[in-house]
């Protein structure tokens, strides 16, 4: 059922995520045709592809590559005529996903994938509406999608196999890091990674251990380093010294665990917010988001490199 070459790729819906992926296809060499029925969404498109594109030209552009591939139209039919593959990045409401995708399975060739970039809401909710389900599935960037490499990838009960293992493919063809989740789960992996981590910043911070920056200095110059390179569980092989992860088992695992059991929720009160709106804003020194963001992007593409270069040694 899943065409083996795509060449086309439609954006449904041209926000701050839809915008950001429209540049990576355009930049990976694809012809891509973006909808969205709001009123200057084409305006707010091309500045955000024109913006992505300064970082996406100093690292290296596909052969062919060039905003001119971009189209935009306001007709969803039009949108995904001649598309292969779709990026659906409305914004995150159920009924309007399912919406969505109902319009888009009507529209879309009978081959074309259709994937959405929903954050937390599962692919079985998405698919409910469509006559063709099997087809859709669940590519959760992570923002900006130009810069980060992670896709979380996973289907909904309807979603054919072929499907999954075709966007894993296609994903990691253009230079994203896929991964498959094997089981629908509420926020996917990434965002209840972070959220586990800022539970317990948030209770550092409440208890009067840490400051705000204190607590973001302690993960970016700690283990946010090591974190960069390599996961947790690979970290954890290396701290086992020669024995490697199962030394590291045997020795401090009891340790870990003893620490987990303690790790509580903080009271997540206005005043706790307060204290962490405080915090951000003098840490951010009169910076703006933007700013902030550029210099946040060109590190970590100056990241990317330097693990690219370390070649096979690192996953």
């Amino acid at each position: 059922m899943v065409n083996n070459q795509i060449r086309n790729v439609a954006i449904v819906g041209t926000g701050l995520i839809g915008a950001s992926w429209a540049a990576q296809y355009l930049a990976s060499g694809f012809d891509v045709i973006a909808t969205d029925p709001a009123p200057g969404a084409e305006t707010h498109l091309r500045r955000g592809v024109d913006e992505a594109w300064k970082l996406l030209s100093t690292v290296g552009l596909a052969p062919g590559a060039s905003r001119d591939r971009l189209t935009f139209t306001a007709d969803m039919k039009q949108a995904l005529s001649k598309a292969d593959f779709v990026q659906e990045s409305v914004p995150e409401r159920p009924l309007l996903k399912a919406k969505v995708f109902a319009q888009m399975d009507e529209a879309a060739l009978p081959d074309a994938i259709l994937a959405s970039s929903a954050s937390g809401i599962t692919m079985d909710v998405i698919q409910s509406s469509c006559k063709h389900p099997e087809r859709c599935v669940i590519g959760h960037p992570f923002n900006p999608p130009h810069v980060i490499p992670l896709v979380e990838v996973v289907g909904g009960a309807k979603t054919s196999e072929a499907v999954i293992e075709r966007t894993m493919e296609f994903y990691a063809s253009i230079g994203k890091k896929p991964i498959r989740l094997r089981k629908a789960v509420s926020g996917h992996v990434g965002n209840r990674l972070q959220a586990a981590l800022y539970r317990e910043v948030l209770y550092l911070i409440q208890q009067g251990v840490v400051s705000v920056e204190d607590a973001d200095i302690a993960v970016c110059y700690g283990p946010g380093l090591r974190w960069g390179v390599m996961g947790p569980s690979l970290q954890w092989h290396l701290g086992g010294g020669p024995g490697g992860i199962e030394n590291f088992v045997k020795t401090f695992m009891d340790g870990f665990a003893g620490q987990m059991r303690k790790l509580e929720m903080p009271d997540v009160t206005p005043a706790l917010m307060q204290t962490v709106i405080d915090g951000v804003l003098k840490e951010a020194n009169g910076h703006s988001v933007e700013q902030l963001a550029e210099a946040e992007n060109e590190v970590v593409w100056q990241l990317l490199a330097l693990r690219a270069k370390a070649g096979k040694t690192l996953p």
